[in-house]
């Protein structure tokens, strides 16, 4: 039987060029009664559709759009935008799919969408003919949206800086072009583009540490780039930058939306901007003002380029790139929103609507809409564009903001959504990092845990748990009161959350994401200095972000001058990032944790593209040790300490025979109490149970011991017997404090940075050995006692913990191998 002859025009949406110089252009609008393509070239150029466009005239009775009806081609002059429009109609629908093929195309063309078809907004449709709109698989975007009446679908007016008219009211027939962004057509045939790029690093989860990090605020402030560079792609693939994230030593840069973004309509009738860039307004397009100007004037192949560079520049330097990606909801807002692509095309098949009110859409995101994954359609356009940006951009991994709205069907999360099962499926995307924020705002809306393999998912609880125990717990032990966490529950998150995470057989304990903070929320160091959010600089009279932080002050509202309260606040920093570091899972640094940055107690920074979120590196070129450098020499210790070990790679949570109820005894991590006793059952669920060790374990290498004192008191841990012990790190050391061999702490005489760079035990000349005292009150007085009580200081498997720290000890030798 022969092969019925193929299809002129590809099945799948896009704009292809062809060998003929021209293009095929493929839009999907399944009730439209008419689509047009529109290519926009300058009136001060010959047109390159000259003998084939019928020439348009303003008729006073008559608008382009009815005259545009009775031609193939026509075109039409706009002298206020020096632009002339050329129309074709295209051919459709076929299954929901419109055609058309260019005679003529070229790199960096301007074009959009026209199309036309009933208004009935009561009953979810709008199609505008009068509202140029966006390809939704276009690669480049030039130009944006400006507040004014031909940006929407609906009669209305600008008033006082806010739009006043109903969107289920009159149709508007303001041409909306010169007040939009445009497309552009970037040529992608060159067979030698991939020619020259690195490998990819592929960092084994294992040893995989996520940096998350905003393009522009990341390097806008940075002193080491010149001007031009700062905040942009290149900046951040500059040398300098690079060194530091290498000094660092984390392995994988999770980058904030940089897919091209659109302020929403309530930000811009505030005169404010999205700045974290969760407002979508092109899917496959790069996001432009994070290009360089001379990038940006060039055009939007100049933009794309420089993203290339900046993914090819850090995967030469060894670092893997996650992007965030953004595909629950768009930038149109709600029904009130500006008209820019998939409302004008096809509202009823892009959006989610509730039950049978089709004017009304159903909204999981809390940002007006949410993208329609029950619609086989919007799920391959997502596909489509993340192997888009794997493939042809370089990304190794993504970050699916606010993913539980991707999962649902008939409003509820399931596993066995078919965007999931289109992701594992995939032989590209199957095999990258995919991340899962596990929530949204609809019912039900928590499932952390529960999109199984081979996601990870972000894990708010261990952020809650660490965040209690090292915070909000000590403040409620020094009034009295018992903490909430429990030795259970805080060794469950240091474990990798097997509660949460053991949905499947072989999945382990890397697909929980640790994090202490994240963009959403206060840095690290905030939660230590302000104990409510001071977010009035957003303008919404400080309602906007979470009341739940579990953030303590110590004392002082903001930034204080007390010796006492720096070092307090200091030290809880380093705890909760010291055990964000040492837990089992995936830990995930926020940018600027690792030196102390703030955000002056903002926790809603969205729209604070300034000051407040950029980074601050005065600190990077001080001639002093200063608080930042300690801090960031700490850290990036404590990471290169987690990389050079195998003990963080538990993918065995449990297999089949466990399902059934088969289980074994761990043979990777063990637990002690400090007088060196395995914990009583008791101990487990005791809150007032504050201080006790976690030994990892490996038949291959020596094993690490995490000592965890969370009382306010110095603690003595009698550690592990028949094995020798060298202390490698410790959170009490940004206060110049060391657990000790015997009876007593030991603290740095001359904390200067080279002894700031070596573990403890390496420089004992640096040091000066104390008796740690305490105080016992009786009734009539106060008296100083020793803490030495007679025990011997000769006992090498006694060692006493600053308070309020975590140190680790790493086995050197067993008895009899010394």
């Amino acid at each position: 039987m022969k092969n019925p002859p193929l299809h002129r025009y590809a099945t799948r949406p896009g704009f292809y060029f062809t060998d003929d110089g021209g293009a095929d252009a493929v839009v999907r609008s399944e009730t439209a009664d008419q689509v047009w393509l529109c290519v926009l070239e300058p009136l001060d150029r010959p047109s390159f559709f000259y003998s084939e466009a019928a020439r348009l005239f303003n008729e006073p009775d008559t608008t382009f759009i009815d005259q545009a009806k009775t031609h193939r081609i026509c075109a039409r002059r706009i002298p206020s935008l020096n632009l002339r429009e050329t129309l074709f109609r295209m051919d459709g629908p076929n299954y929901g799919l419109w055609y058309v093929h260019l005679p003529k195309a070229w790199d960096g063309m301007q074009y959009g969408y026209r199309v036309s078809g009933p208004w009935d907004p009561d009953r979810g449709v709008s199609f505008n003919p009068y509202k140029l709109l966006l390809d939704p698989y276009g690669k480049g975007i030039e130009g944006h949206m400006t507040l004014d009446p031909g940006a929407f679908a609906y009669q209305c007016e600008i008033k006082g800086g806010k739009v006043v008219g109903s969107p289920f009211g009159a149709m508007s027939t303001i041409d909306s072009l010169g007040h939009m962004p445009v497309s552009v057509a970037i040529d992608d045939r060159a067979t030698d583009k991939h020619a020259g790029e690195p490998s990819h690093p592929h960092v084994p989860w294992s040893k995989t540490i996520i940096y998350e990090l905003h393009v522009k605020g990341f390097t806008a402030n940075a002193p080491w780039l010149p001007k031009e560079l700062r905040g942009t792609y290149a900046g951040l693939a500059h040398p300098s930058t690079l060194s530091y994230l290498q000094d660092l030593g984390v392995t994988s840069i999770e980058l904030l939306p940089i897919q091209a973004k659109q302020t929403e309509l309530f930000l811009q009738e505030r005169g404010r901007t999205n700045y974290w860039g969760y407002s979508t307004l092109g899917f496959f397009a790069p996001e432009p003002s994070y290009a360089t100007k001379r990038a940006q004037q060039a055009g939007a192949g100049a933009v794309r380029q420089e993203v290339i560079d900046m993914v090819r520049a850090l995967h030469e330097a060894g670092f893997e790139v996650i992007m965030d990606v953004v595909y629950n909801h768009t930038c149109e807002s709600g029904p009130e929103g500006p008209t820019i692509c998939w409302r004008g095309l096809d509202n009823l098949a892009y959006y989610r609507r509730t039950g049978d009110e089709h004017s009304r859409l159903y909204d999981t995101t809390g940002c007006g809409n949410t993208l329609d994954f029950t619609n086989t359609h919007v799920t391959t356009f997502a596909v489509d564009s993340l192997r888009y940006w794997a493939k042809r951009i370089g990304i190794d991994g993504f970050r699916f903001d606010l993913a539980t709205t991707l999962a649902r069907l008939d409003g509820d999360f399931t596993r066995h959504h078919p965007f999931l099962y289109a992701l594992r499926s995939d032989l590209l995307l199957g095999n990258l990092k995919l991340i899962m924020e596990p929530w949204d705002c609809g019912p039900d809306g928590w499932q952390t845990g529960q999109f199984g393999i081979p996601f990870a998912e972000w894990n708010d609880r261990f952020r809650d748990g660490a965040r209690k125990f090292w915070l909000t717990d000590v403040e409620r032990t020094r009034g009295g009161e018992s903490g909430e966490m429990t030795m259970q529950t805080l060794a469950t998150r240091l474990c990798g959350s097997a509660d949460l995470f053991a949905t499947d057989p072989g999945r382990g304990s890397t697909a929980s994401v640790n994090f202490i903070a994240c963009h959403d929320g206060f840095t690290a160091a905030d939660l230590t200095r302000y104990q409510r959010k001071h977010n009035e600089a957003n303008g919404e009279n400080n309602h906007d972000g979470s009341n739940d932080n579990h953030s303590v002050n110590f004392g002082h509202e903001g930034p204080s001058t007390d010796t006492i309260i720096i070092q307090q606040r200091e030290r809880a920093v380093m705890n909760m990032l010291g055990m964000l570091l040492l837990s089992l899972g995936t830990p995930m640094l926020l940018a600027g944790d690792e030196f102390g940055n703030s955000q002056n107690g903002n926790n809603n920074a969205y729209a604070q593209d300034n000051e407040t979120s950029w980074l601050d590196w005065d600190w990077l070129y001080s001639t002093e040790q200063t608080p930042e450098l300690r801090q960031f020499n700490l850290i990036s210790r404590l990471i290169a300490l987690r990389k050079a070990r195998n003990l963080y790679n538990h993918e065995d949570f449990f297999n089949r025979l466990s399902k059934i109820g088969l289980f074994k005894k761990s043979d990777r991590v063990h637990w002690y109490m400090p007088n060196g006793e395995k914990p009583h059952d008791a101990d487990w669920t005791n809150p007032s149970v504050r201080a006790f060790a976690m030994q990892l374990l490996s038949a291959n290498e020596p094993s690490l011991l995490i000592l965890i004192n969370g009382s306010d008191e110095i603690t003595r841990f009698h550690l592990p017997r028949n094995i020798e012990w060298e202390l490698v790190w410790s959170s009490a050391e940004i206060a110049g404090e060391y657990p000790g061999l015997g009876t007593s702490i030991e603290r740095v005489s001359e904390f200067d940075e080279e002894s700031a760079s070596k573990p403890a035990g390496r420089f004992r000349d640096h040091l000066h050995r104390i008796n740690v005292m305490y105080w016992q009150t009786d009734e009539n007085e106060n008296s100083l006692e020793s803490a030495d009580d007679g025990l011997s200081t000769n006992d090498p498997t006694l060692w006493t913990l600053p308070a309020l720290s975590i140190s680790v000890m790493r086995q050197t030798a067993k008895e009899g191998n010394r």
